[in-house]
């Protein structure tokens, strides 16, 4: 593991990296770009038609809409970034590959909360394309970097606009005419041929946005949030913040005892651990609980919340090892790649121990949106452990990138996974087996849980399906703003549709599924306690 604190010398670890105002003068001059090039004509219509877009799109939620709205975005930053003289790099387009895939989650899935997600994520990758990124510090504050030329970018677009507009006034006129012409053409055949046909007003109605006069003010913020946001990242591509340049100081490295045996107790905690996690493993289960005196469910729980933060502090123990880890020859570098190395493995199996007792509470309980999403961030540590692994054979210059590229990645599959779906499925099979299920939690998922639903049978697949099937029937969104999760719902539930009026499904009436609930010693439900 010697490898990944030789080769990287400026790890940043959380309170270390300094921001730009801390800096010193010649450290924020090392950092900060040059003036940027003159705004190209491409530019700036290409942030014009992000707002215009944005104002129009936006305003009835999320779907395909944004990921419309992000390609003049990408398209204002690329000519930008031509202008500017800055060429195509390999990372570069795989971060904006990286973003649009994101914007992808929005079009396919109806839940709220992988889609912030992913925009989120998206956002990061975006800025990471534009400044770059190959450090700690690089790949920290690049993917934060856009909210830094906010305003610089709205001046230099003003800019830009007033000494085109002072050596075009000629041009103007006729492109102005030209496009007051278009428009009333188009308004005037468009109202007279809708009027001469039900379909094709039909068509229209379904094409074009409905902008109203009350709508005034949400368009005029989103127009203003498109522009800023396209202007931002073109001045980003035409004069990107240098964060590599940012520099940490290394930490005093230690004596090899002082550094090594804190660590090497540490692994033979792990390795008593993971023999206890072996003896239970053959042993049984049954076993444990009765020496214990615990519950299932407080076995099961309990467990896995301690593990995951186990492997948190593993990760934050690693980074400051390294910081103070003995660098003076062959046998600093072999001590560092045993003693860490070691760590990591056992900290691997760790996780799989954090992620079967997960497994073991779901068997239990079923699958909810929190204990999906730490098992998959619990997934993800794994993940970056192994990369944590490899950097010390093969050097650790990737290893910054490369973990933030496996956080997108991992945004990307949880969202592509339909999370809200796998919750449902899993319950749904629990249903098929047990008979057990805990109808009221379906209410608060997405549409893209009806699928897996609308396999259970009647009366419980309509008292599952109702309070979706009413969300879905109240709102009526544009074709651009619809997931497909949500089209196909609505087309799942046109086929078969929810009888609530032949089935009593008042929440009185749906604790009969629920007849078999007890509460454990915490005073918590127990096999349909979904809020834990």
């Amino acid at each position: 593991m010697s490898d990944v604190r030789s080769t990287e010398p400026s790890v940043s670890e959380p309170g270390q990296s300094k921001e730009p105002e801390d800096l010193p003068p010649n450290e924020r001059a090392r950092i900060r770009p040059g003036s940027p090039a003159p705004v190209p004509a491409a530019t700036l219509w290409s942030v014009l038609a992000a707002a215009l877009l944005s104002a129009l799109l936006l305003g009835e939620g999320l779907g395909l809409n944004l990921l419309i709205v992000a390609v003049p975005a990408a398209l204002a930053a690329h000519f930008a970034a031509r202008a500017a003289g800055r060429r195509l790099r390999p990372w570069t387009l795989a971060w904006a590959v990286a973003g649009l895939a994101l914007l992808v989650v929005p079009v396919l899935r109806d839940a709220g909360w992988p889609t912030v997600l992913a925009v989120v994520s998206a956002l990061a990758a975006g800025s990471l394309a534009l400044h770059g990124g190959r450090t700690w510090p690089g790949v920290l504050l690049g993917s934060l970097g856009l909210l830094d030329s906010i305003v610089p970018g709205m001046a230099w677009g003003w800019s830009g606009m007033r000494e085109r507009a002072g050596s075009s006034q000629g041009r103007w006129g006729p492109v102005v005419r030209t496009v007051a012409v278009a428009a009333v053409l188009l308004i005037v055949f468009g109202a007279l041929f809708a009027g001469a046909d039900a379909a094709f007003a039909d068509l229209l109605d379904g094409l074009i946005p409905d902008v109203s006069v009350a709508d005034g003010p949400w368009r005029f913020f989103l127009f203003a949030l498109g522009l800023v946001g396209a202007l931002a990242a073109a001045h980003t591509a035409a004069a990107p913040m240098r964060w590599d340049r940012v520099t940490v100081r290394p930490g005093r490295p230690r004596a090899r005892w002082e550094w090594a045996l804190p660590l090497i107790v540490l692994d033979l905690l792990f390795a008593v651990f993971i023999a206890v996690q072996l003896a239970v493993l053959f042993g049984g289960y049954e076993k444990v609980l009765r020496e214990t005196g615990l519950t299932y469910s407080q076995y099961a729980r309990q467990g896995f919340w301690q593990l995951l933060l186990a492997t948190l502090l593993t990760l934050f123990v690693i980074a400051l090892a390294l910081r103070w880890a003995p660098r003076d020859g062959a046998r600093d570098r072999t001590l560092v790649r045993a003693v860490l190395g070691t760590l990591c493995l056992l900290t691997l199996v760790v996780v799989a121990s954090a992620l079967r007792r997960m497994d073991l509470y779901v068997d239990a309980y079923g699958l909810t949106r929190l204990r999906v999403s730490v098992a998959a961030m619990e997934w993800w540590l794994g993940l970056v452990i192994v990369l944590i692994i490899a950097a010390g054979f093969f050097g650790a210059k990737w290893l910054p990138r490369a973990v933030a590229a496996s956080g997108a990645a991992a945004v990307l599959v949880f969202g592509l996974l339909s999370p809200d779906g796998m919750i449902a499925e899993r319950n749904v099979q629990r249903y098929q087996k047990t008979g057990k299920i805990d109808v009221s939690y379906f209410e608060g998922l997405s549409a893209d849980a009806v699928p897996a639903l609308d396999k259970l049978p009647e009366p419980v697949r309509s008292c599952a399906l109702d309070h979706i099937a009413r969300n879905l029937e109240d709102i009526d969104k544009p074709w651009y703003a619809t997931s497909w999760g949500e089209s196909r719902a609505r087309k799942i539930l046109a086929e078969r549709k929810v009888d609530t009026h032949r089935y009593a499904c008042a929440e009185e009436d749906r604790r009969q599924y629920d007849e078999d609930a007890e509460f454990d010693q915490e005073g918590e439900i127990g096999p349909y306690d979904y809020n834990n």
